[in-house]
């Protein structure tokens, strides 16, 4: 009975019920992924990756624009100013929404020009995964601001269910194509927006107190914050068109499988990311400069000794996680080092990730957004370069060391100057933290019920 008790305190931890709703997204992606590689042929991949690719791009201007301004303005604020900030978000993301629109409408007269058929499939359904995905994404953004990621569980319990159940039926009817699975992705957002509203998680009532002032105040902040959420994306559509260029298809299907699967560490990072960037907000906004550097710290220094254990783990298995999750054909291609190189590099993930949201938290998301334009450069000429040398998807994996490394340096120059730490003493902080939640979960779990 004392561990039951236990067990729900820490299920009602935030960061524990963050946590849960990124491993569920995860592990359902992982399960859709493969199916995905074995409904599809290797081509049709190709095609699917693309444009998915393009579309999560565009996403990610939404994605970036939003959610760091919401959050920022939103977090501990009450009553009138928070349906003020949470109204003008929402304004905003229609009229964002309306835009993308607009110009997908203007597409459709260039349509006979472009024979990509990843593109062609864009401009066709980007409109209604636009329209499809926009209250659901806005209930995503509540619940982070209202610390309710019970809520998040379940919203992405209904979307992933929904999706990756109807792949698996279309398989068994042997009616996956391209445009079936693409519409299925958007009946599944389509119901998950749906029942956000009728739960009543999306707040579109507050769509009246929105002001011009706080619309232009989250425009101007999240035109700079966007680029954070834009770097991995921006890189991966580079890598993505190299790669498409000098090796084809079936080389892009290889890096992609290896790369998706980077969700084993995107779980923790993306929950602790959402979950503490609140927290790191709400320390700035009442000048606790002291708390949120701390906090800082133990996310980052946590986070990359967990990374580390995953990152062992996934080297020395390789192998048979690439063949449960593609199918046999992958498990002795370039798929299963490429997997090892990305698991290793992802080491470096929680310094760039909370480094550039506490400097959106401190005002400097334009810090960020110049960031992302050298990161974009030292991406490209490091793809170029490398692929010449290497001549294979080796070499586009190795290359994405460099703009990870300059962005954790330019992160840590501005840091540093507003409150002087030593990046080492960071991952002290983690350490020490870690052997603190180990002998907690211990004596609240053994010793106690022992007693």
């Amino acid at each position: 009975m004392i561990l039951l008790k236990k067990a729900i305190a820490l299920f009602q931890n935030i960061h524990i019920q963050s946590l849960l709703g990124n491993g569920v997204m995860a592990i359902f992606g992982v399960v859709s992924l493969g199916l995905l590689y074995r409904a599809l042929s290797i081509e049709d991949i190709g095609i699917y990756v693309f444009f998915m690719t393009i579309y999560l791009l565009m996403d990610n201007i939404k994605m970036g624009l939003l959610t760091n301004a919401f959050l920022k303005f939103y977090s501990g604020t009450t009553g009138q100013r928070a349906n003020e900030v949470l109204g003008s978000t929402w304004a905003l993301g229609l009229a964002l929404t309306g835009f993308f629109i607009l110009l997908n409408i203007a597409a459709f007269f260039v349509m006979h020009f472009i024979k990509n058929e990843g593109l062609l499939l864009l401009i066709q359904y980007f409109s209604f995964i636009a329209l499809a995905t926009l209250p659901s994404f806005m209930a995503n953004l509540v619940v982070q601001g209202d610390k309710r990621f019970d809520r998040l569980l379940w919203l992405r319990l209904i979307n992933q269910v929904i999706f990756t159940g109807t792949i698996l039926v279309l398989m068994i009817l042997k009616k996956s194509t391209l445009h079936t699975i693409i519409l299925t992705f958007i009946g599944a957002n389509l119901i998950a927006s749906i029942a956000t509203i009728l739960f009543g998680w999306t707040k579109i009532g507050t769509l009246k107190y929105s002001s011009k002032k706080t619309f232009l105040d989250i425009f101007h902040f999240g035109k700079y914050s966007m680029g954070t959420n834009l770097s991995s994306k921006l890189f991966g559509v580079v890598d993505i068109f190299f790669i498409n260029y000098f090796l084809g298809s079936a080389a892009l299907a290889m890096y992609n499988l290896g790369g998706r699967l980077l969700q084993f560490v995107e779980i923790p990072l993306l929950s602790f990311a959402a979950s503490g960037m609140p927290s790191l907000a709400a320390f700035f906004n009442n000048d606790k400069k002291d708390e949120m550097m701390y906090l800082m710290k133990k996310m980052v220094g946590m986070l990359t000794i967990g990374f580390i254990i995953i990152a062992v783990f996934s080297i020395i298995f390789a192998q048979p996680i690439i063949t449960i999750i593609g199918g046999e054909k992958y498990a002795h291609s370039e798929t299963v080092n490429l997997f090892r190189i990305f698991m290793i590099i992802a080491i470096m993930y929680p310094s760039d990730r909370f480094f550039a949201l506490t400097l959106d938290v401190m005002n400097k998301p334009n810090i960020n957004f110049y960031k992302i334009i050298v990161m974009l450069l030292i991406n490209l000429v490091a793809d170029y370069a490398f692929i010449l040398v290497f001549k294979n998807v080796y070499g586009i994996a190795f290359a994405n060391v460099f703009p990870v490394l300059a962005a954790i340096s330019i992160s840590y120059f501005y840091l540093n100057k507003y409150s002087p730490f030593n990046f080492w003493g960071v991952f002290k902080v983690g350490f020490v933290e870690s052997i603190a939640l180990v002998k907690l979960v211990y004596q609240n779990t053994f010793s106690k019920s022992m007693t």
